[in-house]
């Protein structure tokens, strides 16, 4: 298992093949990941334990939807998306392998527009 730390918290990488990853995201309470969107990494998010809340869409699109444990979220590539935990959060991501594929719209740890960690 590799561990990858974050302004956020942190990734635990479980799994990484040619075909898929898994990943284990642990977000601080009242931190959030990068607005985003992926062109063509396709991911699904399930909640392990805590709250967040995931922003879905951009402009007069973009819905909040309140996560709790064993909620899960398919995140096609082209959708805009941002994790905003509420409490601690541990959040299981599967997804294909472009992990640099990130574009990154607004970001609180100033890293906008950039494909890197």
């Amino acid at each position: 298992m590799r561990r990858v730390d974050k302004p956020w918290g942190h990734e635990l990488v479980w799994a990484q093949t040619e075909r898929y990853v898994g990943k284990i995201l642990h977000i601080k309470a009242g931190h959030k990941l990068s607005r985003q969107y992926h062109n063509v990494k396709d991911e699904t998010f399930l909640v392990q334990s805590g709250t967040m809340d995931l922003e879905v869409g951009a402009g007069d699109e973009r819905r909040v939807v309140r996560m709790n444990p064993l909620d899960r979220f398919h995140c096609p590539p082209g959708t805009v998306h941002r994790m905003v935990a509420v409490t601690d959060v541990d959040v299981i991501e599967v997804s294909t392998p472009e992990l640099d594929d990130v574009v990154r719209l607004e970001d609180a740890y100033g890293r906008e527009g950039t494909s890197k960690p």
